[in-house]
């Protein structure tokens, strides 16, 4: 494979976690870039490597503070799972991330691929990264159509990976193959006249290269319908806590109930809300904005209401206080579209 180094080097975009053999980098860089175009995440990067320049640095903020600065890159499930890590590592491993790949996976949310990406960069150990770049490169180079988001094909592509690994220089190797998979060997038709791996190429031989690597259909898209209610007295507003196993864990919003559709809230749990909370209002709620959010299993059509309480709201907060809370990135338009 020294072709596919070769054109890395020469080729390789100027990123800030390559110039280092820091683990925290990686690690940091490894989690921001899950679900995330390089684009996006370099500015999150960069953010935390400043405001957090350690793990030790980290492992001393809130979780709220973590999660304010984490905020729009969604998945929110990452930042937490960073916050407790780098405690982790602290309180149990003296400050120092472990050096070997099965020590890594003990870590929370660090999964296979991260592992193996940290103990690759900055430790070589001789260990296979695998994501949807090298999943690509991987099936088109050797022809593999399995789907590759099958317990087959993921047991095929691993063994495929190990065997292809440059053993003396697995670091570079791993970083040069997803490289040349974000770069190079792209979806769809990329450039393969060009491809320095073209004589090689099972795919590029037998016209291929369109058909693989072959996914199965994603899961059904489901639907959900979020009733945000703005419960307001005077310039305090009630606002909540997501603390249930559900998206947005541990952010905040303004109560909520989740409905059968996005033109009517419940009644039975309007009644409930202004039970609980002691409101009495003054008239229904007027609509205010209306979204659509998309997540990758789920479609979230979301309403935003107010409604004026008669009384002051126990444990409601000021609405110039709003922006200080770590909250769901629909969250944050809304905050940015109407002066509450």
């Amino acid at each position: 494979m020294n072709k596919l180094i070769e054109w890395y080097r020469i080729n390789k975009r100027d990123l800030p976690w390559r110039d280092t053999r820091d683990p925290y980098k990686v690690w940091l860089s490894e989690i921001i870039l899950q679900q995330t175009r390089v684009a996006q995440g370099l500015p999150y990067y960069l953010k935390f490597v400043e405001q957090y320049p350690s793990v030790t640095d980290l492992a001393q903020a809130s979780e709220q503070e973590v999660l304010k600065l984490w905020q729009g890159l969604g998945y929110y499930s990452r930042a937490r799972n960073l916050h407790y890590t780098a405690r982790d590592i602290v309180e149990n491993y003296e400050g120092r991330f472990p050096a070997t790949y099965r020590e890594l996976l003990k870590l929370k949310g660090v999964g296979e691929y991260t592992a193996a990406a940290i103990a690759s960069f900055c430790y070589d150990e001789p260990v296979a990264v695998i994501d949807g770049n090298v999943f690509r490169v991987l099936a088109r180079l050797h022809g593999i159509d399995t789907p590759v988001n099958t317990t087959e094909g993921k047991k095929i592509f691993k063994h495929q990976a190990a065997e292809s690994l440059d053993k003396r220089q697995p670091g570079v190797y791993n970083q040069a193959i997803m490289e040349f998979g974000a770069l190079q060997c792209v979806p769809g038709q990329p450039d393969c006249e060009i491809c320095p791996l073209q004589a090689q190429c099972t795919a590029y031989k037998t016209g291929k290269v369109r058909e693989l690597p072959v996914k199965l259909p994603k899961v059904k898209i489901k639907k959900r319908f979020l009733h945000y209610i703005i419960v307001r007295h005077g310039n305090r507003i009630l606002w909540q806590k997501r603390t249930d196993k559900d998206i947005w864990k541990n952010l905040y919003q303004p109560v909520l109930i989740e409905g059968e559709n996005a033109e009517d809230i419940p009644g039975d749990k309007l009644r409930e809300l202004y039970a609980e909370y002691k409101v009495q209002p003054e008239g229904e709620p007027q609509l205010l904005y209306k979204t659509i959010h998309q997540l990758t299993h789920r479609r979230l059509e979301i309403v935003f209401w107010e409604v004026y309480s008669k009384h002051p709201l126990h444990g409601a907060i000021a609405t110039d206080e709003l922006k200080k809370y770590p909250v769901p990135v629909v969250i944050a338009k809304f905050l940015d579209n109407y002066n509450l």
